[in-house]
């Protein structure tokens, strides 16, 4: 009886150690974080503000209407700007963003919905009719600090 006992703690305390392996780098996989630079390129002027999106799904991507991870404008202070979002979860994302030349926070369009405001996204996918889907825009943060480049389009 003392040996069945035995077996059966040492088989439960085996498995219990291979849970813990299996489970273990699924619950430190969730928790690491990263930091990402946006470079963004190709601004016409220095006017206004430049403001981008982050989305961590196509849910309402492009759009900025509460789907977004993270929104924010920049002031823009010369041809290029630099933006720095902290602590991002490990995993897949794309940016949309805008160059607000007259700082109203609305990517303006003419009377036929064409921007009159720079505007790009994440990957630089080429644009030809409506915007970027979120799958051509979609990028990877990995590891400590993860940099993109977008460049501007102007229409």
């Amino acid at each position: 009886m003392r040996s069945l006992y035995g077996y059966v703690r040492v088989t439960a305390l085996g498995l219990a150690a291979a849970l813990g392996c299996i489970v273990a780098p699924i619950r430190t996989q969730a928790e690491l974080t990263g930091n990402l630079t946006v470079e963004i390129e190709g601004l016409r002027d220095s006017n206004g503000q430049v403001c981008l999106a982050l989305f961590d799904s196509s849910q309402g991507f492009p759009d900025v209407d509460g789907n977004e991870v993270s929104a924010e404008c920049v002031n823009v202070s010369g041809t290029d700007v630099v933006v720095t979002l902290d602590n991002l979860t490990v995993g897949n994302y794309a940016i949309a963003l805008y160059h607000d030349s007259n700082s109203d926070a609305v990517l303006n369009t003419n009377r036929f919905g064409i921007p009159t405001e720079g505007f790009g996204f994440s990957n630089n996918p080429p644009i030809s009719i409506g915007p970027a889907s979120y799958q051509e825009s979609m990028f990877l943060v990995a590891g400590n600090n993860t940099t993109i480049q977008i460049r501007l389009q102007y229409l």
